[in-house]
């Protein structure tokens, strides 16, 4: 597996402006998610009826900001998040959102490099 950015997530407090801006100058689609939580699914590119990528490109989300340093965060794709949760910790880094299962997509956590720059894991549902 590549462990490459696969989702990307913008923390806004006006939605409709932010929502308006990225539609306008980048000709994104941002929709409302259906769910218990504020979430708007960002599409930089078109998907299927699934949720899959027609051509590549990598989608995002964005959220109503709870905290006023929010920023955005980048997801990389890995096997297994135990796993590389356990080597963020012995090279230095630390967990700063453990392990957390998202329906129909897989788990994701958040970390932190030494420097204290977040990022975030996602590993994706097995597909048989």
């Amino acid at each position: 597996m590549d462990h490459t950015i696969v989702h990307f997530e913008i923390p806004v407090t006006n939605v409709e402006k932010i929502k308006r801006f990225y539609e306008e100058i980048f000709g994104w689609k941002i929709i409302q998610a259906i769910g218990p939580i504020e979430y708007w699914i960002i599409q930089t590119v078109p998907t299927d009826s699934k949720g899959m990528l027609l051509r590549p490109g990598i989608n995002g989300g964005m959220y109503k900001r709870q905290m006023h340093e929010g920023k955005p965060i980048n997801y990389y794709s890995v096997e297994s998040i135990t796993v590389f949760l356990e080597k963020i910790v012995k090279l230095g880094g630390k967990v700063i959102q453990p392990k957390q299962e998202v329906p129909e997509i897989g788990w994701i956590a958040a970390a932190e490099d030494p420097e204290g720059n977040a990022f975030a894991l996602l590993e994706p549902l097995k597909v048989n």
